[in-house]
């Protein structure tokens, strides 16, 4: 039996790190101290002030534990590693974490390529970023590779050692074919190079270049070489666009600016590279309540730069931070390289601070009034619409729609709500068994037999095994049925509720003349209901997503009937080849107008039967 006050007292006056443990021995708070001894006792000091949700986590505190290390800075470390491996619920937590995009010239090989990559090694590679746009690593690196003629495949390449003949790459003039084993090295390293200069900044060399290229290509008339060096001249401007000129110092650095009100932060990240700014991102900060701005601050910057896999030379901040002194020393130990944090007053680093603290507070406030709009259009919506029909407590909702052609292809459309916002990895079809011709109340009797016997049958299965319904299992059960259509489908819903014993509420969606809703049906009672209103709105979309669930699904299998029906009449085609028609091709249109090499050019089909498919429509 854990004895708080006993083990309290048995604390080392030492530097070190602490875990708070849950009664289920869930790690719930992770802290350093430089006195294990004074900051323990103090969580359970009656003298000291708490904040509210520090006094909620104690009160939850089951046992607690402790690892003493040498230093604060080793705390430091050890800290960060395990809030990050136990993510506890009383910490302050990046709500998004996000890896970012770096460009990596393999310089370990004897013919580098370029790559996008998401982390960074010690190894004898180059790596420039991150970047917060994948889109722009991308165009660079087409750019680079197209402008410079460099290898993207990872074919092994030596020079004197022919590997394989040259790709289509060589012939339309976008890689040298060092897979030939006849590019010298040193010409192609010269290419690299010239990649490298670019993105250390040197952006007038490949204009430069670019541009005598497409003349020179002019002069000779060959005028689609030099479009092609206008496209890329193009491109190439669009990126180097891209990145704003901040000083001349060509320094790496981070810009923090930092927005927060009582339940919520922002943190805005400016990145700013060789003197150049390449992006920036905001973070979303959750657990801020009773923290100051500082404080916050203080905790991302931890949070951040341990997950990073890049350390800039100076972290700009808003406002001084009380382990400034400390998290310098971690940063460069990280880095192995002094890293400085400054607070400047004036001149164009102010500037950028302010701007990013500007940008930090667009943000939150964006984003509050997004996720008030979010919230009144689903759960305010399902609220009212609860309200309207007299129920508590819904929150997820199930509505069906039965489609066909005149009794063809019958087939019912199962999608879930929760919440008011769509749950499609829920959604269910069902091709209609029993049922021939165009006889929707018998098809919706079918739908939902098949719904609930099945749902009947996996929470069997699951208490058997003693497990919980998990997501996309029909063992999950609606707390409403709203049915497309009123009292004939609402009758079906309780017959079927009725037979299998089941108590879940029912509402009808009833609509006027023109096919739009006009009010609900509920226990024998249509119920008029606002246009204007987000039930209304809500009610709409459900119908809406069901009727579109519904039809493609009948629309494919209509098509794929047809596409049968028509290829079985052909002589010489049987199941597999008609399975890679279908797998060739999007429709029987396509079939239809491909010539007889296309067909040929598909595994299945041999040259004899693809002309004997191009006769069959043709003639």
């Amino acid at each position: 039996m854990f004895n708080i006050q006993e083990e309290l007292s048995k604390l080392p006056r030492k530097p070190g790190v602490y875990l708070m443990h849950d009664a289920d021995d869930n790690v719930i708070y992770v802290g350093k101290a430089v006195n294990l001894f004074n900051r323990v006792r103090s969580y359970f000091r009656e003298s000291t002030k708490k904040t509210a949700k520090i006094q909620r986590m104690v009160s939850l505190i089951d046992h607690f534990e402790y690892i003493v290390v040498d230093s604060e800075l080793e705390a430091l470390v050890l800290e960060n590693n395990l809030i990050k491996e136990y993510s506890p619920k009383y910490n302050t937590l990046l709500k998004d974490s996000k890896t970012y995009p770096y460009i990596k010239v393999t310089l370990d090989e004897e013919y580098p390529r370029i790559l996008k990559v998401r982390k960074t090694y010690k190894d004898k590679a180059k790596y420039f970023g991150p970047y917060t746009s994948g889109l722009a690593v991308n165009d660079t690196i087409e750019l680079l590779n197209a402008t410079y003629m460099l290898r993207s495949c990872n074919k092994k390449c030596a020079f004197g050692v022919e590997n394989d003949r040259p790709c289509m790459n060589y012939h339309i003039k976008r890689c040298l074919a060092p897979c030939t084993g006849k590019v010298p090295p040193e010409e192609y390293m010269k290419r690299v190079q010239g990649a490298i200069d670019f993105m250390n900044g040197n952006d007038k060399t490949i204009l430069k270049s670019l541009k005598e290229k497409m003349e020179e290509a002019s002069e000779r008339l060959d005028f689609e070489e030099a479009i092609r060096y206008r496209e890329l001249m193009e491109s190439a401007a669009r990126i180097i666009e891209r990145q704003k000129i901040t000083n001349d110092d060509e320094e790496d650095r981070d810009i923090i600016g930092i927005a927060k009100d009582d339940s919520d932060a922002v943190v805005q990240v400016f990145f700013v590279r060789k003197g150049k700014m390449i992006g920036r991102e905001h973070h979303h900060i959750g657990e801020v309540e009773g923290l100051t701005k500082t404080e916050v601050l203080e905790e991302f910057i931890k949070r951040y730069y341990t997950g990073t896999p890049f350390v800039p030379r100076e972290i700009i901040l808003p406002t001084e931070i009380e382990d400034a002194a400390m998290i310098e020393e971690w940063l460069s130990y990280v880095k192995g390289k002094k890293v400085k944090l400054s607070v400047p007053k004036i001149g164009e680093k102010e500037k950028l601070a302010e701007l990013a603290h500007k940008n930090a507070m667009l943000v939150l406030l964006q984003d509050k009034e997004k996720i008030l709009r979010e919230e009144k259009a689903t759960k305010g919506a399902v609220t009212e619409l609860s309200d309207l029909i007299g129920l508590e407590g819904v929150n997820r909702i199930e509505a069906f729609d039965i489609s066909n052609t005149n009794g063809f292809e019958n087939v019912g459309s199962m999608v879930v709500f929760e919440g008011g916002r769509p749950v499609k990895g829920d959604y269910r079809k069902f091709k209609i068994r029993s049922v021939e011709g165009p006889d929707d109340y018998a098809c919706m009797y079918e739908v939902l037999s098949r719904r609930f016997v099945h749902g009947f049958e996996e929470k069997k299965r699951l208490d058997a095994e003693n497990l919980e319904a998990s997501y996309g299992s029909f063992a999950r059960f609606p707390d409403l049925l709203l049915m497309d259509g009123g009292k004939g489908q609402v009758n079906v819903a309780k017959r079927v509720l009725d037979e299998l014993k089941l108590d879940i509420p029912v509402c009808g969606m009833v609509k006027d003349d023109n096919h739009n809703t006009r009010g609900l049906y509920v226990d024998g009672i249509e119920i008029s209901i606002n246009r204007s209103s987000e039930a209304f709105k809500f009610i709409t979309r459900v119908q809406d997503e069901a009727h579109r669930f519904a039809i493609e699904f009948h629309k494919s299998l209509r098509s794929k009937k047809q596409v049968h029906s028509v290829l079985d009449e052909i002589p010489g085609i049987g199941p597999a080849r008609r399975k890679a028609l279908m797998r060739g091709f999007e429709s029987i249109e396509a079939i239809k107008n491909a010539s007889v090499e296309e067909l040929a050019g598909l595994d299945e089909i041999p040259l004899n039967i693809a002309e004997d498919i191009y006769k069959f429509f043709h003639g």
